[in-house]
């Protein structure tokens, strides 16, 4: 798999990059204890400098290459950082292909020479050496890397298998892993849009087109039954979904399941799926009475979110996907919904990406991507999927949930402005009792605590069947 779990995470570079600082950063974003191998070389050799000029360069690196093998070769999920010579050993290369996903860290000479110059580290005095070193290393940390990345949200969204750039459907049959034959999943409407770029960039391993219909009529288990019965893929083969999160959601789970599961990518072209739907491995389709009542956990190989395919989304599809966009503000406890439009997309997969990553079941903190849909989804139950939008649906219950967290509901009022649902109150508080988050017939909640998101709350149900009443019309 083209991600980081299950795996040690390993950070690649050279000298002055950086890695130990984002190290430190990607560790606490994923929740990984940190293995510094500079440091580790440091206790053992004492100073690193007289070692060196004591030892030798060939004494030192077989130092870095033992703690180095010994930090790759623990039990358990690392963030691992190498020192900047440590890919020059064969054993190390072969130990990160074997048991870690390994990202560069790239960044340019100059920046490098000017965090190291001043450092005391034995091959950083003389200007010239220094570049000619750093020439001859960039093959070694491009042959090692599974991924390249410049700085934290960029090691955490490529640790994710998440790929945001703008133009990147240009690229999607190169960033789609392997060279297997690929079967293209997408709604008429995204088909005329996107469909003829993805479909030329896939090239060759194009094999299959498939329509589903649009929004959430697609999530349904006919669908998926009618897909299975479409694909003429092998074990080896690949899953492509292009489009929302309806189109991702059942296209993943198709993939899920069919033979007994297919690899599968993601290429969002809505709001909602770049910055939420697309990322983390959730595919589920439907019950009539029931959000997402059927599915699986399966991880796409690669998420391609290109945010330049957000400018064909009329209004009403871009506030959708803000609603989203304040919930993952509302956690990450910054305002993300006021940054440009390709940073917002950035930052918010990068958060999605790492809360997934520390909890890939939703076994535990994961669960505070529910905030407000457990009374959205009831909402959406209660319109027949149809009547409410997911997006206006999940802005009410940003409402209810700030509300009941005692918070003010400012941001959802003014940036999102949801009108109430015009629902059926009894179908909608059955449906919210069905919720998939219930256990043992009580409904458990997502709500903003003082120290922060808060899951698995529990309020008397008469505080919460009013607070979903305020968000129905009438």
């Amino acid at each position: 798999m083209a991600t980081a779990l299950g795996r040690h995470l390993a950070l690649v570079g050279f000298m002055g990059a950086g890695k130990s600082t984002a190290a430190a950063e990607v560790g606490r974003r994923l929740g990984r204890p940190v293995a510094e191998t500079d440091e580790l070389v440091g206790a053992e050799t004492g100073d690193i400098a007289r070692f060196f000029a004591d030892h030798g360069e060939s004494a030192f690196r077989q130092v870095e290459e033992r703690e180095a093998l010994l930090a790759l070769r623990q039990a358990g999920r690392y963030v691992v950082s190498l020192g900047g010579g440590a890919v020059c050993s064969e054993g190390v290369r072969r130990e990160l292909a074997e048991r870690a996903f390994t990202i560069w860290l790239d960044v340019d000479v100059d920046t490098c020479w000017e965090r190291a110059r001043d450092s005391g580290r034995p091959l950083a005095r003389d200007h010239d050496r220094f570049r000619r070193l750093y020439e001859e290393r960039r093959g070694l940390y491009s042959e090692v890397a599974d991924a390249v990345a410049h700085d934290a949200d960029g090691i955490v969204l490529a640790a994710g298998g998440v790929h945001v750039a703008a133009g990147s459907l240009e690229r999607l049959g190169d960033l789609v892993p392997g060279q297997t034959r690929v079967a293209l999943v997408s709604d008429a409407n995204v088909a005329g849009i996107h469909g003829p770029a993805a479909q030329v960039a896939l090239g060759s391993r194009l094999t299959s087109t498939h329509e589903l219909p649009p929004g959430e009529q697609a999530k349904t288990l006919g669908m998926v039954e009618r897909l299975a019965g479409e694909f003429r893929l092998d074990r080896d083969g690949t899953v492509v979904a292009i489009g929302g999160g309806c189109t991702t959601d059942t296209a993943g789970f198709a993939a899920a399941t069919y033979m007994r599961g297919v690899r599968w990518a993601a290429a969002p072209t809505t709001l909602v799926g770049q910055v939420d739907a697309a990322i983390g491995g959730k595919t589920a389709v439907n019950l009539p009475g029931a959000k997402n009542l059927v599915g699986a956990f399966h991880w796409p190989e690669r998420v391609v979110a290109d945010p330049a395919t957000l400018e064909t989304l009329p209004a009403r599809e871009r506030r959708e996907g803000m609603a989203e966009v304040v919930k993952t503000g509302l956690l990450a406890g910054e305002e993300l919904w006021a940054l440009p439009q390709d940073e917002l997309v950035r930052r918010c997969a990068a958060f999605k990406t790492a809360l997934c990553l520390r909890d890939p079941h939703e076994h535990g903190e994961r669960a505070i991507l529910n905030l407000g849909h457990t009374f959205a989804h009831a909402l959406e139950a209660a319109s027949g999927y149809g009547a409410v939008s997911h997006g206006h649906a999940v802005a009410l219950g940003l409402r209810a949930a700030l509300r009941l967290s005692g918070r003010d509901t400012d941001v959802v009022d003014e940036l999102l402005s949801p009108m109430p649902a015009r629902v059926d109150r009894d179908r909608a508080w059955e449906a919210m009792r069905r919720d998939k988050k219930s256990r043992d017939g009580k409904l458990r909640l997502v709500l903003l605590g003082q120290r922060g998101p808060e899951w698995d709350v529990q309020l008397p149900e008469d505080e919460v069947r009013r607070a979903l009443d305020e968000l129905i019309a009438g």
